[in-house]
């Protein structure tokens, strides 16, 4: 039972990764574990108060989430805002002292962002998750296409054509083809579909296989 509420639970309320959650959703998400946990030891008649204890945390919890999509304001005030720590180069010490974080802690999380050196940020903001966003400045930025005024088609997205010995039509469909096309490829390569782990159509139509039990990847 316990088990079968948590999953319901958790579906409920999304799909968010512990890294995304705020606060109150981390420490709802606990709670609601520990109280299924209770749950499914507890042997007295009193169990189905903890069925009611879940109910009304996931119910608050939805109630949050559903004032947090239809109001700005309410964001702000339960996740917080996004708080500038450099920009234009200069390090705002206030700002860090207001998210207690010290200068080691930030020269760490720049250099996760590839920015090794502070004067090189034009921007970095940590957001309410507590993850650092880092924009260099002009002459530390990588060179694009647009930069040097080339023009680059659109690759399409590689897409999984065959997992776990299955053919994914949906996938074939998404990228124009079919399953005379994919049988073509595979009578090509001498494989059947239930020898391949996994499959990938990539940019230019070109089949990429991997194989059970093998360290080796066909083309």
């Amino acid at each position: 039972m316990a088990i079968v509420i948590l999953f319901l639970t958790t579906k409920l309320l999304g799909k968010r990764q512990v890294s995304q959650l705020s606060m109150f959703e981390y420490i709802t998400g606990i709670t609601i574990g520990n109280i299924a946990g209770y749950i499914s030891l507890d042997l007295d008649t009193y169990w189905y108060l903890g069925l009611i204890s879940i109910g009304v945390w996931v119910t608050v919890s939805f109630g949050i989430e559903l004032l947090q999509l239809k109001s700005k304001r309410a964001r702000d005030f339960i996740d917080g805002k996004g708080t500038v720590l450099i920009r234009n180069g200069v390090v705002l010490e206030q700002n860090l002292k207001k998210e207690r974080l010290t200068s080691d802690e930030l020269l760490e999380q720049l250099r996760k962002k590839s920015a090794f050196s502070f004067a090189d940020v034009e921007f970095a903001i940590m957001e309410p998750s507590g993850d650092l966003n880092v924009l260099m400045n002009e002459q530390n930025r990588p060179v694009t296409a647009e930069m040097l005024g080339m023009t680059v088609p659109d690759e399409p997205t590689p897409e999984a054509v065959i997992m776990d010995g299955v053919v994914m039509d949906d996938a074939l469909q998404a990228r124009g083809l079919n399953r005379e096309w994919l049988y073509r490829k595979l009578s090509e390569m001498k494989l059947a579909v239930r020898e391949i782990y996994l499959a990938q159509v990539g940019s230019a139509e070109e089949l990429d296989v991997d194989l059970y039990e093998s360290d080796t990847k066909t083309k």
